[in-house]
């Protein structure tokens, strides 16, 4: 059975755990305890050498990058209905993947890291960074159903927690209305599972 070490307020993690569940494959959760530093015990290092969740562990195949994660799953799980496509498809794909890793993280995830887990990071740069990003998202949002066009793909997966949850940072998604949308649309994929709230979710 497929193994997923993660944390329950970890976006990161619950990108792979929600990509998991829309395949509809069986798999094991396994919590890291990161405030006792279980990510950075020996163990947990041999399969993850920066020391960080997620790891997916596929019957032996040791994978952590929740992107490259999200990747490999579609690939080996995901037959045509996760299909990256055309070249120009999966390029358009793996741009948002950058997006993740980029602005989705130095903005409301930052943003989120500093109110839910105390982090010394500047949350007013974080916050700013997430209304630029929001602004575009929107833009890009108006007239299309998701991040590639009319065909949900791991894309939206990849940046749908961390915006999803931004409140939480002290973001918030009201005046973004094709993003709510969005957001909306995602939560309405059979077979979706949220990641944990916490009692800021509502707070921005």
């Amino acid at each position: 059975m497929i193994k997923l070490y993660r944390h329950a307020l970890s976006g990161h993690a619950h990108r792979v755990e929600l990509f998991l569940s829309l395949l509809e494959l069986e798999y094991e959760l396994i919590d890291v305890d990161l405030m006792a530093g279980a990510h950075k015990d020996a163990e947990f290092l041999k399969m993850h050498p920066f020391g960080q969740v997620p790891v997916l562990d596929d019957n032996g195949i040791i994978l952590w990058d929740s992107n490259g994660i999200l990747i490999y799953l579609a690939r080996t799980y995901g037959g045509e209905a996760w299909s990256l496509g055309s070249p120009q498809e999966e390029a358009a794909i793996q741009g948002w993947l950058s997006i993740a890793a980029g602005p989705i993280a130095s903005g409301p995830a930052t943003a989120r890291l500093v109110t839910v887990f105390g982090a010394k990071l500047d949350h007013d740069v974080a916050k700013a960074r997430a209304a630029t990003l929001f602004e575009t998202m929107n833009k890009i949002l108006d007239g299309q159903s998701y991040l590639v066009g009319a065909k949900v793909t791991i894309a939206d997966i990849a940046a749908y927690t961390y915006i999803a949850h931004a409140p939480e940072g002290g973001v918030s998604l009201d005046p973004y209305p094709n993003i709510q949308a969005w957001v909306s649309r995602i939560e309405a994929l059979p077979n979706f599972v949220g990641m944990q709230k916490t009692p800021l979710s509502d707070a921005a």
